[in-house]
């Protein structure tokens, strides 16, 4: 008689690379920032950064997306429709399938966020640079709400998820770690590219604190 091999153990492992919870962190930080000080005169320039960098980082997003480390690939965990609604009639079922990654949910609200973010930056630029009229304004605005609607959709996301999985994904997005097999591990955190992230970011904010002290 055959004996069945042990399904694997799983342990926490290695999931998010440094630049990706740079860069959610970061985009947190910016966009409180940039929301708290929307409706004030005298922060206007810290508005206007925070913004900037966040079409910066998404900029660079788009980029690792494509070239990062396994689960920060688009094609890692970008699905179509029939993926999105299987997840979700799993969910409503209150048995979802976990995934090492992100879920087919959570992936459509980070392209939602990369997607606002720069319609955000586009809009924001032009009122900035008075381009057009108070309608850019206006749509500017609308837009900077429906990203905090999204967010907010997110953290709701993220603490359901949490609790049917019995794992603390915010925490997995401090410490990079989620659980999983040695096989769902990556290789490198990538932290020299994190820290060169923190570095070029800091340089933009004292370029632009440099621009008002001249």
């Amino acid at each position: 008689m055959n004996a069945t091999s042990a399904p694997p153990v799983k342990q926490p492992v290695l999931v998010w690379d440094a630049p990706v919870r740079v860069f959610h962190w970061l985009m947190v930080l910016c966009f409180a920032g940039a929301y708290l000080t929307s409706e004030s005169e005298v922060w206007r320039l810290v508005h206007v950064t925070l913004g900037y960098t966040m079409v910066g980082l998404v900029g660079f997003r788009l980029l690792w997306g494509v070239m990062g480390t396994r689960y920060a690939r688009f094609a890692e965990f970008v699905q179509g429709p029939g993926g999105v609604l299987r997840y979700l009639r799993d969910l409503l079922r209150g048995q979802p399938a976990h995934h090492t990654g992100h879920n087919p949910v959570g992936a459509l609200s980070i392209l939602a966020v990369l997607l606002l973010t720069v319609a955000i930056g586009v809009t924001g630029w032009a009122g900035y640079n008075e381009m057009a009229g108070e309608w850019v304004s206006e749509i500017h605005e609308g837009v900077a709400n429906a990203m905090l609607a999204v967010i907010a959709v997110h953290v709701v996301g993220v603490v359901l998820s949490s609790r049917m999985h019995h794992e603390n994904l915010a925490r997995a997005m401090v410490t990079g770690r989620k659980s999983g097999t040695p096989q769902d591990a990556i290789r490198s955190a990538w932290w020299s590219l994190g820290a060169v992230m923190l570095v070029a970011v800091g340089g933009f904010w004292w370029l632009q604190w440099q621009s008002v002290a001249l």
